[in-house]
Formats: C-alpha cells, sequence, structure tokens
C-alpha cells in the first residue's frame, strides 16, 4: 500500500490549509494512478474533504493520524464512502502534541480512548477499521518503548493493528544517532511489532 501525505505530522510541524495540501497530493495520486493502476493507495490526512477528494481519485484507505478529532466531519465522511479507516491515537496538534504526554497508564489510556472511537464508528456503520497506537505522537520516548512491548494489549478489540515506527525518535534518540541511521534500529522494532502480532507495518525502506 503506497501512503499519499502531503501534510507533516511531525512534532511542531506548522499547519498548512487544505487547498495546499490537495494541491500537493492529488496531482500525485492522479499520475500514480495512471502509471501504476494495480497499486493500493491511502491517504494520510486528518481533513475530510482531502480524504473525499482523494477517494474520488481512486484512493481505497483513509489514514487519519487524529482520529477524527481534529475535522469533526471525519467519521461521518468515512461511514458515507464505507472505505477503511486507520484509526490512530494522538493527542492535540502536531504543532504541540508532545506537550499532552500526561498518562495513567500508557497502553490503557490509549486502549480506552481507541475504543471510545471504535464505538463511534460503528454506530455510524463503519466496517473496515485498523487501529494504530501513534507511536510518536503525544508521547515520550519511554512511553513509545512501553507501548511497543505491550501493543499486543490492543487484539483485546480483534482490529488489524498497524505500527509505524519507522526512523523514529524512539529509535535514534535512544541510540545518539540520526534518523537516516536508523535504518537497524527500525528494523529491530518492527520485528517486536510483528513477533506480538501487528498485521501491517508502515516503513520508509520498503524493500
Amino acid at each position: 500500500i503506497l501512503d499519499i501525505g502531503a501534510f507533516s505530522s511531525r512534532p511542531g510541524a506548522a499547519l498548512i490549509s487544505a487547498q495546499e495540501e490537495m494541491d500537493r497530493a492529488l496531482p500525485v495520486i492522479e499520475v500514480l494512478r495512471a502509471k501504476y493502476p494495480e497499486s493500493k493507495l491511502s491517504i494520510d490526512t486528518f481533513r475530510a474533504r482531502v480524504a473525499e477528494e482523494a477517494v474520488k481519485m481512486g484512493v481505497q484507505l483513509i489514514n487519519d493520524v487524529s482520529a477524527g478529532t481534529i475535522d469533526e466531519d471525519m467519521f461521518a465522511t468515512v461511514a458515507r464512502l464505507q472505505v477503511p479507516y486507520i484509526l490512530m491515537h494522538m493527542r492535540g496538534l502536531p504543532e504541540n502534541m508532545q506537550e499532552l504526554t500526561q498518562y495513567d497508564d500508557i497502553v490503557i489510556d490509549v486502549a480506552t480512548f481507541l475504543g471510545e472511537k471504535i464505538g463511534q464508528l460503528r454506530d455510524l456503520g463503519v466496517k473496515d477499521i485498523v487501529l494504530d497506537p501513534g507511536f510518536g505522537f503525544a508521547k515520550t520516548i519511554e512511553q513509545n518503548h512501553e507501548l511497543l512491548h505491550r501493543v499486543d494489549e490492543l487484539h483485546y478489540f480483534g482490529l488489524p493493528l498497524l505500527g509505524g515506527i519507522s526512523r523514529k525518535s524512539m529509535i535514534y534518540k535512544k541510540l545518539g544517532i540520526s534518523a537516516e541511521e536508523a535504518l537497524t534500529g527500525t528494523i529491530a522494532l518492527n520485528t517486536i511489532l510483528l513477533s506480538k502480532g501487528v498485521q501491517l507495518l508502515r516503513v520508509h525502506d520498503v524493500k
């Protein structure tokens, strides 16, 4: 699956307009659909309007880092479009999420959040949901590693799990290296995710 994202969601990233996001993403989708019609495409966006325009162009999956918390129209849009939806845990916005890292128990709190959102989506008739615990989003390095080693607790919901840890700071800051040097650490942590039953990996180094 090729995940197309035109809005940086890294910590501290600045907001851009919905129009700029579409101006960046939609031409790429158009080229990929034309050159590789057999490819499976995902749109990485927290905006319902962007998601809908992408789906109209042939994208088959919506990947929302905000779990519908930023755009209140997202859940209803997903229900109407009836496409698979990646539900990710995050707090706040990319520019302030790293200030929102207070949890009683990181795994239980993430699970509670996801459970509430699953209920809302089910009530709207959304059938295909993938869960993403949101490594690196509103979490400290230590919290990320606890979540990694307890991610199998999220199988409670009986839904596919996605892990996105590729070249993140939970690897390179822990090792005192750069993101560019974090491939080996990425492979090691992805192996842990797979051993705990995670079915999808979001990566930069596909091969």
